[in-house]
């Protein structure tokens, strides 16, 4: 590999604009993440945090820039000289390299933990179902849930069902992990179970991670780098130490206040 070639960031969002009528919720995104980084992103609710995350999961359309992925253009695809945008099939084959665990689970509620986490694996990537479920069963060994394999959502603890979600993206085999506040739906005594296995993932785990999180004790101590969100621009960004305990930008300086605040 070419030093060229392995300083091409994993993820990149290249003048990136999205508006829903007058408001404008990313504003010229540029943002890189590097092969491996684990990005911690926090922010006021509405500064556009989440629909960064969409975007990468083409849930959400741009309607201006690239977003790049692994150095292929996701939103677009190259069409000689030129990038045209994407279709669903590209977009689909591009996306494969993508992981997003939501906020609320998003779990089949008629199908076992088991189930879950094996049905991308056969419907997408064309495992065989002997092949899906021992991946399943690993991963949800990992995530210290080998004796719930049976369990449907409704007879799992919401850390559970977090768990399992996060073995079910990870079976897909994604390059990137995206995490959508996956604790702030949970009751705070179940909060420290799912960040541990975040936690161990992101060790055991060579992952590019995108985390959206209100937890910035968290990010202080899990991620290489945060980024503070502000009407739809990186205000601030950097080490997360700095940034967590002598941010420069004022703004900054509110938010991790008012987070402070509230925690107390």
């Amino acid at each position: 590999m070419t030093q060229a070639q392995s300083a091409e960031p994993m993820v990149r969002f290249d003048k990136v604009t999205k508006s829903y009528g007058p408001l404008t919720v990313l504003d010229k995104l540029d943002l890189e993440v590097a092969e491996g980084e684990k990005v911690a992103i926090i922010g006021a609710s509405g500064s556009g945090k989440t629909t960064v995350l969409r975007m990468l999961m083409t849930l959400e359309p741009i309607d201006a820039g690239c977003i790049w992925v692994d150095g292929e253009p996701l939103t677009h695809m190259r069409k000689g000289e030129k990038l045209v945008p994407a279709d669903r099939r590209y977009l689909r084959s591009i996306r494969g390299k993508i992981g997003m665990v939501f906020q609320h689970f998003n779990l089949f509620p008629h199908m076992t933990a088991l189930k879950n986490c094996m049905e991308a694996p056969v419907t997408v990537l064309g495992l065989t179902r002997s092949e899906a479920e021992e991946r399943a069963r690993e991963l949800l060994a990992m995530v210290g849930l080998g004796d719930k394999v049976d369990h449907y959502p409704a007879q799992l603890s919401g850390g559970q069902k977090q768990r399992v979600a996060i073995a079910r993206a990870l079976a897909m085999r994604p390059k990137v992990m995206l995490f959508d506040e996956v604790t702030s739906a949970l009751d705070p005594e179940l909060v420290g179970e799912v960040l541990g296995v975040i936690r161990h993932i992101g060790d055991a785990h060579d992952l590019t991670m995108l985390l959206v999180t209100h937890q910035m004790a968290f990010a202080r101590e899990f991620a290489d780098r945060v980024c503070f969100f502000d009407n739809g621009r990186i205000e601030e960004q950097g080490d997360p130490a700095e940034i967590l305990t002598n941010p420069q930008n004022e703004r900054t300086r509110q938010f991790l206040s008012a987070v402070l605040e509230a925690a107390s």
